[in-house]
């Protein structure tokens, strides 16, 4: 019970001081549940990664009931996902009390222009951090030039492109890859008297 306790209050806190949805609390994420309790490992951080980006729903939630799950199976989720929620949901309702008034106040205003370059800085980080762990394998490589030169390239023509796309196609790709070299070995051991 302990340990469900310390996981919803860190989702609480990761909530709380998360600007800018999922992507940006991903480094806070990994910092707390990989680096600081190494509750999981980088290798599953980024299984985790592709599968709350992957699966229905926002990443952070996803995110956090993955974590929550691996960490206290059912209840662990229960305790992940309301834990990272609560904050959100305190503030947009606290807000959407005043939320005429609250747009009108200049450092209200001038404080959400610096978060903004923050959170720009958060997903850049996670980003740089995701890429430092991933297997650098020629494919891998490969697929990720690809799909940023594609995301770069559709965002300055101003192409809407959902990023489910690129998830799928790289999960095509991966599939072709496997099937080939699962032939090719295939072939080898035929080969072989």
């Amino acid at each position: 019970m302990k340990k469900l306790f310390l996981l919803w209050l860190t989702m609480m806190k990761i909530g709380l001081f998360t600007f800018g949805g999922g992507y940006a609390m991903l480094s806070l994420l990994e910092n707390e549940f990989v680096s600081k309790r190494k509750w999981i490992g980088s290798e599953e951080f980024l299984d985790m990664v592709a599968i709350a980006e992957s699966t229905p729903g926002p990443i952070a939630i996803n995110a956090a009931t993955y974590i929550g799950y691996r960490v206290g199976r059912v209840p662990g989720a229960v305790f992940g996902t309301v834990g990272v929620v609560t904050p959100s949901f305190c503030i947009i309702y606290l807000i959407s009390l005043f939320f005429r008034q609250f747009l009108e106040i200049a450092w209200v205003a001038a404080a959400f222009r610096g978060i903004q370059v923050a959170v720009v800085f958060l997903i850049f980080s996670a980003a740089i951090r995701l890429f430092r762990k991933l297997t650098k394998t020629p494919f891998c490589l490969t697929v990720f030039i690809l799909v940023s030169l594609a995301a770069v390239v559709l965002s300055l023509l101003g192409v809407g492109f959902s990023s489910l796309w690129f998830i799928l196609i790289g999960a095509a790709l991966g599939l072709a890859a496997y099937l080939f070299a699962l032939l090719h070995r295939d072939k080898g051991e035929e080969e072989k008297p």
